[in-house]
């Protein structure tokens, strides 16, 4: 990427009116490490669904097609990146393979990012019929794809059990399309790593995580959304990786030493465990790289 060239992001994921995942767990970070963010919200809620009580709209295929057709009209489709999140629809997700070849028409050099939000801890979150559309018709566009354990296992068939599991999903997930492969958590034998690799050079690295006892919503949107920019920014595979986990770890602490502050009692258990972007600005903008990679 120039280092003159503005940097955009139109960012197709989540929205919540209250708290931070998809969107608004990815946007702010995105901007304050320089980039402009245009945000198409896949699903408008009034929270995540982790609350006893969700309320809010789904956007359609149709929606989504008008929105893209009045960014074109008016010359607006000029991204250097495409960022994806939790869709929860087929044809929601069947229309985003529509979208990506108009904007690489526009911008040849745009960079795809794919984060394929199916589930976790073997949970699927969406319908099953989307992980057969992520493998024939989303992943073979993506440029960046960033799994979790689950996920990896879902679009490449392959069960991961071992380091040397994950190593020939990546490879196999090369071969449809992705040029840059990040496993954003692996949990084997009760230790949770990260690892990253391209297929240029065929190198992997591995970065091991201190386990937090706590789980956070929106981490992930917001691990994508670090990924794409240190990727940018770094031009490094391990520097990016290092950035990335040192910044979502750092704010996972702070959100954990507020859980443990949180006054109101009353609250519901979703409301104290909100990530805590907005007071993590200073992590953000300038991680302290405590957690190193290693090549494999």
């Amino acid at each position: 990427m120039e280092n003159n060239q503005e940097l955009r992001v139109l960012s197709i994921q989540s929205h919540v009116v209250s708290g931070y995942v998809g969107n608004k767990s990815a946007t702010f970070p995105l901007q304050l490490l320089g980039f402009e963010v245009d945000a198409i919200n896949s699903v408008q809620l009034s929270n995540h669904t982790g609350y006893k009580v969700t309320k809010g709209d789904i956007l359609n295929d149709h929606n989504l097609s008008e929105l893209i057709d009045g960014l074109v009209a008016n010359d607006l489709h000029n991204y250097t990146h495409l960022l994806t999140g939790y869709v929860g629809s087929a044809s929601f997700l069947k229309q985003i393979a529509q979208v990506i070849p108009i904007l690489k028409k526009k911008n040849p050099n745009l960079i795809y990012l794919c984060d394929p939000v199916l589930g976790d801890d073997g949970k699927l979150y969406v319908p099953k019929e989307l992980i057969e559309i992520y493998k024939k018709e989303i992943v073979p566009l993506a440029d960046i794809i960033t799994p979790n354990q689950f996920e990896l296992e879902l679009l490449t068939d392959k069960k991961v059990t071992t380091i040397s599991d994950v190593q020939n999903a990546m490879k196999y997930l090369y071969g449809q399309g992705p040029k840059t492969v990040v496993v954003s958590s692996i949990d084997i034998n009760n230790e949770l790593t990260a690892i990253a690799g391209n297929s240029k050079d065929g190198k992997m690295i591995k970065l091991d995580i201190p386990k937090i006892p706590l789980s956070y919503v929106g981490s992930g949107d917001l691990f994508a959304a670090l990924f794409l920019a240190h990727s940018t920014l770094q031009n490094n595979l391990k520097e990016a990786l290092e950035k990335t986990i040192n910044t979502l770890h750092a704010v996972l602490l702070n959100t954990m030493e507020h859980v443990k502050k949180y006054e109101d009692k009353g609250a519901q258990e979703s409301r104290k465990k909100e990530l805590r972007l907005i007071q993590s600005k200073n992590i953000i903008e300038s991680p302290i790289i405590k957690l190193k990679a290693d090549f494999l």
